[in-house]
């Protein structure tokens, strides 16, 4: 009786034991569980990136019309030197200086196939990628209205072209322009009347 009362004693102290060696040890959790979290991470296509110091900055387009104070004769004269300095010549056969209306010969902007691509997306809204652009050239129409003897009104427009061809033959197509070339001109603009530039200041390594 003893003997049998002993045996199972003995089964089920084994048992426990052996359940006890199947549990979960609460040390090996911890360090999976520690695991886990540097392998974890949110997806790139959510997080968000502060690139800080030295990214590039950027204003808004200046308005066009844009209002400077000036006199009007002065004015024009900044003009055709702002011009003059940007190796854009005006055309003294179609412009109306006493009217205030200075009118540009076309200015090549870009050669060849691969550049000409890339600065026809910047200076005008492509309808289709399908020409073979060679050439491009915008030609500028500036306006400068009088509101009094000090303050004028000047608009800026382009006429925007690029050459297109197929292998036989090749032709000047108008594109639609993206104000680039009027707001690279009023900025140049700007800053000789003023003195002061409209673009931002970049960050610069000390």
């Amino acid at each position: 009786m003893k003997t049998s009362l002993l045996a199972i004693i003995f089964i089920v102290i084994s048992a426990t034991s052996a359940l006890a060696q199947k549990g979960v040890d609460t040390q090996t959790q911890t360090i999976k569980d520690s695991g886990n979290k540097v392998t974890s991470r949110p997806n790139d296509a959510t997080r968000s990136f502060d690139w800080g110091k030295g990214k590039t900055k950027v204003r808004q387009r200046l308005a066009n019309p844009y209002r400077l104070a000036a006199r009007r004769d002065v004015l024009i004269e900044s003009i055709i030197e702002t011009l003059r300095e940007q190796k854009i010549v005006v055309d003294e056969a179609s412009s109306r200086l006493k009217d205030g209306i200075i009118i540009t010969q076309p200015f090549v902007f870009a050669k060849g196939s691969v550049i000409t691509q890339n600065e026809l997306t910047r200076y005008a809204i492509l309808e289709s990628n399908d020409s073979a652009w060679m050439r491009g050239q915008y030609t500028l129409t500036i306006e400068v209205q009088s509101i009094d003897g000090v303050q004028n009104n000047v608009s800026v427009n382009a006429k925007v072209e690029g050459r297109a061809g197929n292998g036989l033959m090749s032709e000047w197509v108008t594109v639609r322009s993206s104000g680039v070339a009027e707001d690279e001109f009023l900025a140049k603009l700007v800053e000789a009347v003023t003195g002061n530039s409209p673009n931002p200041v970049q960050d610069t390594d000390n």
